[in-house]
């Protein structure tokens, strides 16, 4: 007789990444999504939401409901879960430098239900660190920004010890050019750092300090190379067991468990014959599906078209009915583990972990997470990578397929249709979301709102625990601006390093970029100064990867360029587009907003009297806004079909010999 066969596996939670617009549009997309299998939910929040600032916010013009849900205050939550049980939910909350005040308005939302904060379950992503190293959606310092971590955490553990008030996000590392070593050792150096923290708040005593470890939670990446995906989460799997263990001396192994959720890599999907994402997104799905050790416990999948704009309902449900095949129409959960007793996986499992723990070391003598953060050495590592992978696809060593390889195509039916193949938000929106804020503070006891905001400040300026404290604020009506405000008055704003070494940035030698190269030369000679590039990320969204890598070429082929930070004004622009008296300004867009906020570029360079200033436009930018851009004036628009960095330059070239009054070059060969 043959051996037993093991009980088959549970299925894994299975969520959709969404939210848009209001939360009455966002709770009907929910419950339209629940009925059709989905099993947890994952809330997608706005910008203006995720960086503190209520719809009205100057700095939110164009912003408002594009890349998730406007949540501005308790009622807006409540409207969010309309109808949704809110103790047999299982809600994962996206929002890092926010979290404490989401989490404290789903707090209040229950005690307003009469739900017990004891049956609440779900996770509050809160971890800020790779927001300086990836995502860019920091508001203050890092010291404070770990001080809201850890009175997030120390309330959570006591409070609502069936939620995981924190979740290390490795997957945006991986977004941002990480390798699986880097991604191990970086996302494991910021859990070390958030549990130290805790430890040393003292808010926790320390036989308490297991229960901490059991609630922490991981949302990583998974990319094409599946096998080496599913070593990276046996490895991750190994080595939090090992931390646990000996670091913070968890004896139960249910506790030292590693609990972790996943989206599947977004960065290699292509705008390109976009039909392409939906068999990478399966077989990026079985890195963590295959080691039944290992495997996830928790899946949201990207669409298909994300690299082209906001996903549809149905693109959503699509992601879906994906993981409810391979649940239910696949053998993956009626089987042990697969890769035990294999010699390859054991093999690079163990190069894996010995690379990482190498890593972790040189991460914790610098004085650990916040301080390698602090020092650029962590945004620095992430941009090296990123920028070999580019030079690895510009070579054609690293082959994408329908991008540089394979690259004919007929034209695709899922793009063919009046919408474009993608969700849009009404502009009509915003103006009603601020109108609704507005009408919201007159309406509300003023008194009691600035007496909780009084409150806030002064729990801010000693050592208290804030998240009593929120709770009381989002009872008494404060927004999420106020609240933000408040706290900004007592820590700061942040600026994070951008990343780039100057002489870090590899040559290329390839005959395509040598031409580039010349093309850059010659104009030096002509125009008699090098051309000067303004990289600028206007709004909110603080994705800076793509502006780096163009940064980075741009320097290496002879450009002088200046890099700003992210969140900048129009106004800002402008006056760093005059000062450095700059030959070309790229834009880069990717939050949706770029009609607006392109032109408020324009408005105020035309204010300055800088309008012969080239304007070039980078971001997920639908063709008919592409023609409405340079309707207005802008030069050049580059979307993720633009992946070959030489042609871009040879771009960027001409708009400045144009713009400059000289001879054009001609495309590059």
């Amino acid at each position: 007789m043959g051996a037993e066969l093991p009980r088959p596996d549970r299925p894994w939670l299975m969520r959709t990444y969404a939210g848009f617009s209001s939360a009455r549009e966002s709770n009907e997309l929910y419950r339209l999504n629940l009925s059709r299998g989905q099993t947890g939910l994952s809330v997608a929040f706005d910008l203006p939401t995720q960086t503190g600032l209520d719809p009205d916010d100057p700095r939110a013009l164009g912003e408002v409901g594009k890349v998730g849900v406007s949540i501005a205050h308790l009622g807006d939550l409540d409207q969010l879960f309309d109808g949704l049980p809110l103790d047999r939910m299982n809600t994962s909350m996206t929002i890092n430098a926010t979290a404490m005040w989401l989490l404290a308005l789903y707090a209040a939302l229950a005690e307003r239900r009469g739900v017990a904060l004891s049956d609440l379950r779900g996770t509050t992503q809160n971890d800020i660190v790779k927001e300086y190293l990836s995502r860019g959606l920091y508001v203050f310092p890092p010291g404070p920004s770990m001080r809201l971590t850890v009175d997030t955490i120390a309330f959570a553990v006591r409070e609502m010890p069936r939620f995981n008030p924190i979740n290390v996000c490795s997957y945006h590392l991986q977004e941002a050019g990480a390798t699986p070593t880097q991604e191990l050792a970086f996302a494991l150096s910021t859990a070390i750092g958030v549990l130290d923290a805790v430890r040393a708040s003292g808010q926790v005593p320390a036989d308490e300090l297991p229960r901490v470890v059991g609630r922490a939670s991981f949302f990583v990446n998974a990319g094409m190379r599946f096998i080496e995906e599913a070593c990276k989460m046996r490895a991750f799997t190994g080595m939090w067991d090992e931390i646990a263990r000996e670091r913070y001396g968890v004896d139960d192994p249910r506790l030292r468990r590693f609990r972790y959720g996943v989206q599947v890599n977004s960065l290699g999907l292509t705008e390109q014959q976009p039909e392409n994402n939906v068999p990478r997104i399966v077989l990026q799905s079985l890195g963590v599906l295959l080691s039944r050790e290992a495997r996830a416990r928790a899946i949201q999948l990207p669409a298909w078209n994300e690299a082209l704009g906001l996903p549809r309902p149905w693109d959503q449900q699509w992601s879906l009915r994906i993981q409810q095949v391979l649940a239910h129409e696949t053998d993956l959960l009626e089987l042990g583990d697969v890769l035990d007793g294999s010699p390859v996986i054991a093999d690079k499992v163990r190069q894996l972990t010995e690379a990482a723990r190498e890593e972790i070391e040189r991460v914790s003598a610098m004085g650990g997470v916040v301080a390698a953060t602090e020092s650029g050495y962590l945004k620095r590592q992430l941009v090296a990578s990123q920028t070999a992978r580019m030079r690895a696809i510009e070579r054609g060593d690293q082959v994408v397929v329908g991008v540089n390889r394979f690259e004919g195509t007929a034209d695709s039916p899922l793009t063919g249709g009046s919408d474009g193949g993608i969700q849009r938000v009404d502009p009509e929106v915003e103006r009603t979301l601020v109108a609704q804020v507005q009408s919201h503070r007159r309406n509300r006891d003023g008194e009691g709102a600035r007496a909780a905001l009084e409150n806030l400040a002064r729990a801010a300026e000693g050592g208290e625990n804030l998240m009593p404290a929120s709770i009381r604020c989002a009872l008494a009506g404060v927004t999420t601006g106020e609240w933000a405000g408040a706290l900004r008055q007592v820590f700061g704003e942040y600026r994070a390093p951008s990343g780039i070494d100057i002489g870090a940035s590899p040559t290329g030698d390839g005959e395509r970029e040598q031409a580039t190269r010349e093309r850059v030369r010659r104009t030096v000679e002509e125009l008699g100064h090098v051309p000067r590039l303004l990289v600028a990320k206007p709004g909110l969204e603080g994705h800076t990867n793509g502006a780096e890598q163009i940064a980075i070429k741009a320097r290496d082929l002879g450009f002088e360029v200046i890099l700003g930070g992210v969140r900048q004004s129009a106004d800002e622009i402008a006056i760093t587009a005059r000062d450095e008296d700059v030959d070309l300004i790229g834009l880069s867009l990717l939050s949706g907003s770029h009609m607006e906020l392109t032109g408020a570029v324009l408005a105020r360079l035309a204010d300055e009297g800088l309008d012969d200033i080239p304007l070039v436009v980078g971001g997920i930018i639908p063709p008919e806004d592409a023609k409405e851009l340079a309707g207005q004036g802008v030069r050049a628009v580059f979307t993720p079909k633009d992946s070959d960095l030489n042609a871009i330059m040879a771009t960027l070239v001409e708009v400045v010999r144009v713009g400059r009054g000289l001879e054009p070059l001609g495309d590059l060969a």
